[in-house]
């Protein structure tokens, strides 16, 4: 398990940035304090979780990432995420082996796309297929996030810029486009925070 990365001081007058890798999170200024998770869901709760724990809190978390688009018209763009959901994890077995719902889809804003969040690189044509029925976006750690942040009572929003098209060469173009992505992610937060 890559190690998580914090830098900066949390406080609760300002948000905590979370990013998987520091590829990411390049271009940042560092006015703001930067979480690296590492990849996959398990390192991004784990992180966001012992931070949160050990406090202070901020006043929210915001994820800044790439995901991939699993339909069409999503390409270049920045989106803040309106409804996350796991896309491996069978929540209907588990609830029909238990009685219990576990990973319900969470929604984080009225309106915005639905980013689906699994420990898989989604890169198959057909697995693309299958999950552009449920959601927009793909990534592999938004939906830890927004959990364990949820489960903190800290706001959080999801903030991904597309990378690739979740399909065949998806791994190529992350390379290519990963630099380009933090460029444009560090734009959208200067742009968010009035400091543009």
């Amino acid at each position: 398990m890559a190690a998580m990365q914090l830098t900066g001081t949390v406080t609760p007058d300002r948000p905590l940035l979370v990013l998987a890798v520091a590829e990411e999170a390049a271009y940042l200024d560092g006015e703001l304090p930067v979480l690296l998770t590492g990849i996959g869901k398990v390192n991004a709760a784990l992180a966001l979780a012992t931070v949160l724990a050990t406090g202070p809190r901020p006043s929210e978390v915001i994820n800044l990432g790439t995901a991939g688009a699993l339909r069409p018209g999503l390409a270049g763009r920045t989106h803040v995420i309106g409804t996350v959901l796991q896309h491996d994890l069978d929540d209907r077995v588990l609830a029909l082996l238990t009685g219990h719902s576990y990973g319900d889809p969470i929604t984080l804003a009225a309106d915005g796309p639905t980013l689906a969040t699994g420990d898989l690189f989604v890169s198959d044509p057909v697995a693309r297929e299958q999950l552009a029925a449920r959601a927009h976006l793909v990534d592999m750690e938004g939906y830890a996030l927004a959990a364990a942040a949820q489960l903190a009572g800290v706001p959080i929003r999801l903030v991904k810029h597309v990378s690739d098209e979740a399909g065949e060469g998806a791994a190529k173009a992350w390379r290519e486009s990963v630099d380009d992505c933090a460029k444009v992610l560090a734009a959208w937060l200067a742009e968010d925070r009035g400091t543009a």
